[in-house]
């Protein structure tokens, strides 16, 4: 009997007792459609920390003011007063593996052009900024030197402010105020779309760090130009790890800081953070598929059983065959292509209920999710290889029949 005669065959054997057949498929059903959807989530996760990390900018570290204590009460994170704009020039002086260190120091004010306002977030930075984050600019120009150390009264705006103050209007050149100081749009950012924690990096305005301190915070000139947080960018191909080490070390250095004391300020690592995000997705990825794939040896089993049940009914068939001139080979050859029959067309059910549920997740649930080719061969194959392994035994079982005996079979 060639394959294809034993396909025909195994297809009339599963037509014979259709009931029988779809409760047999049904552990590869389910199995192969949930490692198609939790390889789709996982995959998806995955893609939406690397569209992070690349939002985020690569290399980024941000050193953040750390807690304080006030007569006795310890205060909250970033209540210290510890980083200053010299802590970051020393930053980018000394230590070998950082490319830029940028100080910035935020405020939330009304932005008002005409009878149009918008609160946002503003930042008092330097070009610097910009640079560390990998942010580049849609329209207009960067901060010029004479106004960035004249406190001049210029604005970079973001897309979501430019969008709620101007509509389609371009920005640049036009005076807006902020905290009643009017400063005019010199540029407008890229589009940066939310960050890992869902905010919207697009709301946000960046004037020079000294316009921020002496006009909008209102300062007074000569006190330690203290900043909140200072985003660090590290050289390509050096250790995020080795950097974070040195910088740590340098600051408490210039901060005095005793041995065992604790550190006046925190140094977060975003990509590293971000890259464990992304391996706890991958192995939560793994762990799901390999729950799913229990499913598959459990229709697998049920496969077995069924094929052992089907030797036993057709006994006789078996003995004519042999009879009549069919070799063992051909018997095992004829099974074994009845079982990996039934895991194909469970695997092709599976997939399409795979599908279906992938779909549904990331339309209802609202999670990202990717379901690639990759994922239905993988599944795919996996079931036939159930099919093999599974159907071997009870083909081997048959094939092994001596035909006397089968004929003689009630």
């Amino acid at each position: 009997m060639n394959t294809l005669a034993a396909m025909r065959s195994a297809w009339r054997a599963l037509r014979a007792n259709p009931l029988r057949s779809l409760l047999t498929m049904l552990g590869i059903i389910i199995g192969v459609a949930a490692v198609i959807t939790m390889i789709a989530i996982g995959q998806g996760a995955t893609e939406r920390v690397q569209e992070h990390m690349k939002v985020l900018g690569a290399n980024v570290m941000l050193v953040l003011p750390g807690s304080s204590n006030s007569g006795g009460v310890r205060q909250g994170a970033q209540s210290s007063q510890a980083l200053t704009e010299v802590d970051a020039q020393a930053i980018a002086l000394e230590v070998p593996e950082v490319q830029v260190a940028a100080p910035s120091s935020r405020a939330t004010v009304q932005a008002v052009y005409g009878g149009t306002n918008w609160s946002t977030p503003v930042f008092g930075a330097t070009n610097d900024y910009l640079e560390a984050r990998d942010w580049p600019l849609a329209s207009g120009r960067l901060f010029e030197v004479a106004e960035a150390q004249g406190a001049a009264k210029v604005v970079i705006l973001g897309q979501t402010v430019a969008r709620e103050l101007f509509g389609d209007q371009d920005p640049v050149d036009q005076v807006i105020r902020l905290r009643n100081v009017p400063v005019t749009v010199i540029g407008v950012l890229a589009l940066k779309g939310q960050n890992s924690w869902g905010s919207d990096q697009d709301d946000i305005a960046i004037v020079p760090l000294n316009t921020f301190r002496n006009r909008i915070q209102g300062d007074a000139a000569g006190r330690v130009k203290r900043v909140a947080s200072i985003s660090v960018k590290v050289r390509d191909g050096n250790d995020m790890k080795v950097a974070e080490d040195n910088i740590r070390e340098l600051l408490l250095q210039r901060m005095r800081v005793q041995p065992g004391a604790d550190e006046p300020f925190r140094v977060r690592n975003l990509t590293e953070m971000l890259q464990a995000q992304e391996a706890s997705s991958r192995t939560m990825t793994l762990l799901l598929s390999a729950v799913a794939g229990v499913s598959l040896l459990v229709g697998g089993i049920g496969i077995m059983n069924i094929m052992l049940v089907s030797v036993t009914e057709r006994t006789r068939e078996i003995g004519l065959r042999m009879a009549v001139g069919a070799r063992g080979r051909d018997i095992l050859t004829q099974f074994l292509i009845e079982a990996v029959t039934l895991s194909l067309i469970g695997g092709a059910i599976g997939v399409l209920l795979g599908a279906i549920a992938t779909w549904a997740v990331g339309q209802f649930a609202g999670w990202q999710v990717s379901m690639t080719i990759d994922s239905i061969v993988l599944a795919a194959g996996f079931s036939a290889l159930v099919g093999v392994f599974f159907g071997f035994y009870p083909a081997k079982r048959a094939s092994e029949l001596l035909p006397i005996q089968a004929l003689r079979h009630e």
